[in-house]
């Protein structure tokens, strides 16, 4: 049986896939008119690409009759032999395309803790494994720069991130959506009924943030939305996760802000505030190279606008 190798080994013996496909079509119908009829050629050049081929083996295939053509014992062995080269070829070029579009591969996608409790994300995931069920998919959680470097570096080739304000000038950010910040408050911290506390009511308290390396766009939105209300923040101890900050909020350690839908994490001691609805952002982001290439990840891309676009 001929592999892909054999076939480009017939290229450079200068015996062309289009012989193997004539001779087969005058093998299987007996007659070099119709085999041309079959084939959409006139028959003249039929013939001559067979006398091609018999010249480039050194051996006959045909016996040539009036009645029409019958393979020699010679085309007999070769008809055997290439018999599945044609299969194989589409094969080939099927697999080939299936990858070019991304429904075979593999996918290297990053994002961060905050971001996939974002439901767009696990969507996004449920949906993509849904239409490309033949691309292996490997996940990565990890801050938001280490993300970015992964995607510099090719070892990841997309990630959902918290953008930060700098990042490396090869990396592209395709903007996603903006969440609003919430305030994350000790159980017993006095409320009013208003639907939303004012941010300036809490400059006095301390504020559990990620460190800049660890959560860089979590950390900036914090600063960010502290300073739109008139005052610099005030940094209480630190913790590198999501469920580390609000346990530190639980045991009465300071404040925090996080997005809205970190909300769906219910911990004990803690109270979920909203914040002015002009109060600064956090905004979710997509990283991946400027040039890439990597067509799973160019769908992936595709299926989160069009969930976004329907959620518009």
């Amino acid at each position: 049986m001929y592999n892909i190798l054999d076939i480009i080994e017939l290229y450079f013996l200068n015996m062309e896939i289009r012989h193997i496909k004539y001779f087969m079509a005058v093998a299987k119908t007996h007659n070099f008119s119709k085999a041309a009829q079959l084939l959409g050629i006139s028959q003249p050049p039929l013939s001559i690409q067979i006398k091609h081929l018999e010249e480039e083996i050194g051996s006959e295939l045909f016996y040539r009759t009036s009645q029409g053509a019958t393979l020699t014992a010679a085309g007999e062995v070769f008809l055997k032999s290439v018999a599945n080269i044609e299969a194989q070829l589409l094969s080939a070029i099927e697999q080939t395309q299936r990858v070019a579009n991304g429904d075979m591969g593999e996918l290297r996608l990053g994002f961060t803790g905050t971001a996939i409790l974002n439901p767009l994300i696990p969507q996004a995931i449920y949906t993509f494994q849904k239409k490309y069920p033949n691309v292996n998919l490997i996940l990565k959680e990890a801050n938001s720069l280490l993300l970015i470097d992964d995607v510099a570096n090719n070892e990841l080739d997309i990630a959902v991130i918290r953008t930060p304000h700098n990042y490396p000038s090869d990396i592209c950010i395709q903007h996603l959506v903006y969440e609003n910040l919430v305030a994350v408050l000790h159980q017993d911290t006095p409320c009013t009924g208003e639907p939303y506390i004012l941010l300036s009511s809490l400059k006095d308290q301390k504020f559990i943030v990620s460190p800049y390396e660890v959560s860089a766009g979590l950390h900036d939105a914090t600063i960010n939305a502290c300073k739109q209300s008139g005052f610099e923040p005030i940094f209480g101890p630190s913790a590198p996760q999501i469920v580390s900050i609000l346990s530190l909020v639980a045991a009465n350690l300071g404040v925090s802000l996080v997005p809205e839908t970190t909300q769906q994490v219910n911990i004990k001691g803690i109270r979920y505030k909203a914040l002015h609805p002009d109060t600064t952002k956090v905004s979710l982001g997509l990283a991946h190279q400027h040039d890439y290439h990597c067509q799973p990840a160019i769908n992936f891309s595709s299926i989160l606008h069009t969930l976004l676009n329907e959620q518009s």
